[in-house]
């Protein structure tokens, strides 16, 4: 990471004396305080000593739903959205940061069930996770290779309905900081943004947003309710499968509809049952396999699985057009 410009520097230290006494001594800073310091963070203007500070101290502290806020909007004026032409259906976004490691990953079949129904789809993350097989990975295998700049993903969204970008091509400023994870051994408040973005401008795209831990189901909630203008397009929250906002083949999680200031739950979580049929799913997780799989289920000689099918139906009527 580049050091910031010494006659630009950002001084913090009023900040981290906030958010940095610890889990039971911390306090939450305002909302615009949030913004300017997170905006400073986006632009490189805070020195890489106090930036760790800041990134460790919220790490411990957690941040609240007005910080979430405030950092989400400095994050949404730091990288020019998405224009996505008027159709049948408003486009629909689905972060993917964390990849599989025991499971398949089915965020590129998700998201080309909807191309083919056709709903505009952008998938956005890192292109390489070690130990972990990442959706780039398997579009490149599926000779679906992710949009160089915002005009290819906006070409592929017009003539295809689905495009992979990476969130340095997407969000370059986001990355700068997503990728301080290997410097420091821990994620920080990036990785949960990332997560929550809205990437289109005009109309406001449906957003899949994913927890991994169930608390996480109430902050989120809680942020969208008080956050009107951060639930602009509205937003499906379900538990993520490995992290990724695809339906888990095997059980039936709850997917909550965030919008107009309300929490709507248009799926009831069902247990799975021993006596449950097998799936039919890849014989293995990496990525030509995933892939070749994937081409089977869209040519119609393997079925797609049941709560794939329902989340796709789901999606497709959130984001129809009245």
């Amino acid at each position: 990471m580049n050091a910031p410009d010494s006659t630009d520097t950002f001084s913090c230290a009023r900040f981290i004396k906030e958010i940095g006494r610890g889990p039971h001594g911390a306090r939450s800073l305002s909302s615009e305080d949030t913004h300017t310091l997170y905006a400073a963070m986006l632009d490189g203007r805070v020195p890489e000593l106090e930036l760790g500070a800041v990134l460790l101290a919220y790490r411990l502290k957690g941040e609240t739903a007005d910080e979430l806020a405030a950092m989400l909007a400095a994050a949404h004026a730091s990288f020019a959205p998405i224009v996505v032409a008027e159709g049948a259906y408003r486009p629909v976004s689905i972060p993917s940061y964390n990849g599989a490691r025991k499971q398949p990953n089915l965020v590129p079949l998700l998201a080309l069930l909807l191309a083919c129904e056709g709903v505009p789809t952008l998938v956005h993350g890192v292109v390489v996770d070690p130990g972990r097989v990442t959706s780039a990975e398997i579009f490149a295998a599926l000779n679906l290779p992710g949009a160089s700049d915002h005009a290819a993903i906006e070409a592929q969204l017009a003539e295809r309905r689905v495009a992979f970008t990476s969130i340095e091509t997407l969000a370059p400023k986001l990355a700068r900081l997503l990728s301080l994870r290997r410097r420091m051994g821990v994620r920080n408040s990036t990785h949960t943004l990332v997560k929550l973005l809205q990437p289109f401008a005009q109309p406001p795209g449906l957003r899949l947003v994913n927890y991994t831990h169930p608390p996480y189901r109430e902050s989120l909630s809680a942020l969208f309710a008080a956050h009107p203008e951060a639930a602009v397009g509205g937003a499906l929250l379900a538990r993520g499968t490995e992290g990724e906002a695809v339906a888990d083949t095997r059980r039936q999680v709850q997917v909550d509809w965030l919008h107009d200031g309300i929490c709507e739950t248009l799926i009831e979580p069902v247990r799975s049952s021993p006596d449950s049929p097998e799936i039919d799913l890849p014989e293995g997780r990496d990525a030509p396999t995933t892939a070749a799989w994937i081409e089977a289920v869209l040519r119609g000689d393997a079925p797609v699985p049941e709560a794939i099918a329902r989340q796709v139906e789901t999606i497709k009527r959130i984001a129809k057009r009245a």
